[in-house]
This record gives C-alpha cells, sequence and structure tokens, in this order.
C-alpha cells in the first residue's frame, strides 16, 4: 500500500519523498477514490454471479482505511510497478518477434499474445488488491496469476529453444514431478495466507519480535506443509539419480527447495526480517520455473522417444 492509486502514485507519475509534499487531506482523498473503483469491481463480481463476495468486499470496512505515508514503501511499490512496465514491454517485444511465426509456428504466436493478454490482466489485477487494501484472496489471485504467466514463458522458451537429448525416459517420473508441481503451488497459497495474517499483525503495531507468536494456524500448516514438499522433491531427485543424463536441473531445482525451506526457517527463528520475504518468495517462483521447464524436457523426450 505504498502508492494507494494506480497507475500513478498519490496521483504522480514519480511519487514523492516526502508526506508534506502531499495535502493535508489525502487520505480522505485516496480512501475516497479506491471506494469508488471498489464499487466497479463489486458490479463486476455480481456479474459473475460471486455474490457472497461482492456482499464481503461492500461490508468491510478495513479495505478504506489509508495507511500513514512511508517513503520507503513508497518507493518498493513504485519499483515494482516500473518493473511491471518493462516486463510489459518485453512481452510486447515477443508477441512482434513471434508475428513472422504465425504460420509456420502458429503455437508460439498465440501463446506470446496469450501471454501479453495474460500480463494486462494482471496488472489491473494489481490495481483491484490496492484498492481492496490488500484484501487475502485477491494477494492469492494476484500470485497465482503470476505463476501462470511464469509458465507461459517457460513453455514458450521449451518451444523455441530446447534440444531433445537431455533427459532420459523413466516411466512414472513425470507424474512424480507433477505432483511435486502441485504441492509447491499449493504450498505458495498457503504462503500468502500466512503473508496476509503477518500484515494484519503489523498494522497492530506489535514488535515485530512478538509476530510470529501471534500467528495461527495458517502459519502451522505452512510450516508443516513444507517438509512434505521437501520429502516430495528428494523422492524426485532418487528417481532423477537412478537415470542417465544431465542432472544439473534436477540438482539446481532440489538446491531450490532446500532454500525455500531454509528461508522460511529463517523468517520463523528471526522475527520475521524484511529482506527475507520477497527473497523467500522470490526463490519459490524460481523453483516453479524450473519444475515446469523439467516437466516440459521430459515430456518432449518421451516424444521423441515415442517416433
Amino acid at each position: 500500500m505504498g502508492c494507494p492509486d494506480w497507475p500513478r502514485c498519490f496521483g504522480q507519475w514519480v511519487p514523492p519523498t516526502s508526506e508534506n509534499d502531499l495535502p493535508a487531506n489525502y487520505k480522505e482523498t485516496y480512501s475516497a477514490l479506491r471506494d469508488k473503483k471498489n464499487q466497479k469491481f463489486i458490479k463486476y463480481l455480481r456479474a459473475f454471479g460471486m455474490n457472497e463476495t461482492a456482499d464481503q468486499l461492500a461490508s468491510d470496512g478495513s479495505v478504506l482505511v489509508e495507511t500513514n505515508f512511508n517513503a520507503t514503501r513508497t518507493w518498493i511499490e513504485y519499483l515494482n510497478r516500473l518493473t511491471g512496465a518493462i516486463i510489459g514491454l518485453f512481452i510486447i517485444a515477443l508477441v512482434v518477434k513471434s508475428w513472422p511465426l504465425r504460420k509456420t509456428h502458429k503455437s508460439v504466436f498465440i501463446l506470446s499474445v496469450i501471454t501479453l493478454i495474460g500480463v494486462i490482466f494482471q496488472g489491473w489485477f494489481g490495481s483491484i488488491v490496492v484498492s481492496t487494501n490488500l484484501t487475502t484472496w485477491t494477494i492469492t489471485i494476484h500470485m497465482l496469476l503470476a505463476m501462470v504467466i511464469v509458465f507461459l514463458l517457460i513453455y514458450l522458451y521449451q518451444l523455441s529453444e530446447f534440444q531433445h537429448k537431455s533427459l532420459e525416459v523413466v516411466k512414472g517420473l513425470k507424474w512424480v514431478l507433477v505432483g511435486c508441481i502441485i504441492l509447491l503451488l499449493t504450498q505458495v497459497i498457503l504462503g500468502t495466507e500466512v503473508r496476509a495474517a503477518i500484515d494484519r499483525i503489523s498494522m497492530s503495531g506489535m514488535d515485530r519480535n512478538s509476530w510470529i507468536g501471534m500467528l495461527g494456524s495458517e502459519f502451522i500448516t505452512h510450516r508443516t506443509f513444507s517438509w512434505i514438499v521437501l520429502i516430495a522433491h528428494l523422492i524426485l531427485m532418487v528417481q532423477i539419480m537412478k537415470t542417465k543424463g544431465s542432472k544439473a536441473l534436477p540438482r539446481a531445482l532440489f538446491i531450490l527447495i532446500l532454500c525455500t525451506l531454509l528461508t522460511g526457517a529463517g523468517m520463523a527463528y528471526f522475527s520475521i526480517p524484511a529482506f527475507l520475504q520477497p527473497v523467500h518468495l522470490l526463490i519459490a517462483t524460481v523453483t516453479f520455473g524450473l519444475q515446469l521447464l523439467l516437466l516440459f524436457r521430459l515430456t518432449d523426450s518421451k516424444k521423441v522417444a515415442n517416433q
């Protein structure tokens, strides 16, 4: 919530660095703007038959609570938006580059366009995350949409660059990997629940050292589930090590799983250091990307073996 409006930040393309640069009634102003956007979004929810969700959003007064200006948070959010804009430009370039392939490699062009649509929708939904004041379910959807975009980009990379000789085809290995992917995505969703709980606790003004103790079942579930994810990837690693071919990608995947566990433990035992939160999430996202790349290579290797 470093920037209470979207796409600009406090009504400016370059955000302020001091609260003195804002009008005295800035909280009321941006709270009213977000309320207006939420009312429009509530209409969309009702149009899709999501009346219960619409009612919850309409009755939740906390979504309109404006926080005090914080320059650090504002510029972190602003850099996040700039990064998103750069990603959008790269994907526009991807669509342009794939245009000549629309007849010879139609799937590459279609997926490039779908990816661009996904990024545009993700940008718009990011504005909903802002207007609803980081409502838990919007954070989860926003994260899952990012994972979908990662999926599309990894698959496009696979279509354009893969060399069919990297992994041996082993019966059942692909389904173990699919199970690992499902477990990781489940863990990410559980993590967004924990993150939302931490946000609520942090807004109460409690000392950071007491945050972990205030977390409830969502934290215990997330922490316990991490061991299931680790064991599943250990089983995957044992199976892969019995095969022929390159082991670099599977080893990197397992190392990343260990890193997610260690960074999660670091947050639990060291009062959730602020720098570890994005690192933890980044590692999980890269892990998902490597899982997909490994899956696509196994699938393509199987196709080659059957020819």
